[in-house]
C-alpha cells in the first residue's frame, strides 16, 4: 500500500485528507511542521507527500526544493497561494501538481490516484541507494561516484531487481523478464552467473551479499530499500 505524506498545520484539515482519502486503503504519516516532516522523510518510505507552502517553521517550497536532491517522490502542493507566479515556482521547483485552497476533497482523491497510478506505470530511470547511483536511462551506474561497467544482461536484471524492491522473484520469471523478451537461447546456469557477476560489482562482500539476496528454493530479491 502507497504511503502518504501529509504536511500541513491545519489539524482539521489534516485529518480531513485523511478521512477523504482512507477509503483507498493507503498508508498516512502525518506532519504539522517542516521538521517532522524531515523526520518522517529521513526514517520512512514515502510514495507521495501532500505539502502545503506556508508552514509554522518553514516553506513548502524550500522542502520540495531539498527534496529534489536527492528524490524523485510525487509531491502534491496544497494552498492557499492561489497566485500565477507560486503555481509556476512551486512546479518549476519539482511538485508534479498544485492545488489551492479552498478544494473540493473528490479532487483531491482523484489527482492523489492519478499521480500515484503514472508513479507506478513510470519506468524508473534514475535510482539513488546508499552510495549507488543507478542512471538506467543514460546507462551510466556509481558506486561511491566510481563509474562501475554493467553488461546489458547485468543491467537487465539489476532493473528487474530495484523494480520490484523487497519482493522475491522466482528464477522462472526472472529469466523470463531478462532474457526472454529478447528471444535469447539461455541455459540453465546463466542467471546464476549473471547474479554472481553483479554481486561482485555491488556488494562489498560478494560472498555475503547486502543487496541482491537469495531466498533459498524461491528466488532472488533486493533487500534494502
Amino acid at each position: 500500500m502507497p504511503n502518504i505524506l501529509i504536511v500541513e498545520d491545519d489539524i482539521a484539515l489534516n485529518h480531513g485528507i485523511v478521512l477523504s482519502l482512507k477509503q483507498d486503503s493507503f498508508v498516512f504519516i502525518q506532519a504539522f511542521t517542516v521538521k517532522q516532516a524531515r523526520e518522517y522523510l529521513n526514517n520512512s518510505q514515502v510514495d507521495l507527500i501532500i505539502l502545503d507552502v506556508n508552514l509554522p517553521d518553514g516553506n513548502g517550497f524550500d522542502l520540495c526544493q531539498e527534496i529534489r536532491k536527492n528524490s524523485a517522490v510525487p509531491i502534491i502542493f496544497l494552498t492557499a497561494n492561489d497566485l500565477e507566479l507560486d503555481v509556476v515556482t512551486g512546479l518549476e521547483l519539482g511538485g508534479d501538481d498544485y492545488i489551492t485552497k479552498p478544494f473540493s476533497l473528490m479532487i483531491l482523491r482523484a489527482r492523489v490516484s492519478s499521480i500515484l497510478r503514472r508513479a507506478t506505470q513510470k519506468i524508473v530511470d534514475q535510482v539513488i541507494i546508499d552510495d549507488f547511483v543507478f542512471d538506467f536511462g543514460n546507462m551510466k551506474f556509481y558506486k561511491h561516484k566510481q563509474e562501475l561497467v554493467l553488461s546489458k544482461t547485468e543491467q537487465r536484471l539489476l532493473r528487474v531487481l530495484i523494480l520490484n524492491k523487497g519482493t522475491i522473484l522466482s528464477r522462472a520469471i526472472l529469466v523470463d523478464k531478462i532474457w526472454t523478451e529478447d528471444s535469447e537461447y539461455v541455459d540453465e546456469n546463466a542467471l546464476s552467473v549473471t547474479v554472481n557477476r553483479l554481486r561482485n560489482k555491488l556488494e562489498t562482500y560478494p560472498s555475503k551479499p547486502q543487496y541482491i539476496q537469495m531466498v533459498y528454493g524461491l528466488g532472488y530479491t533486493w533487500a534494502v530499500e
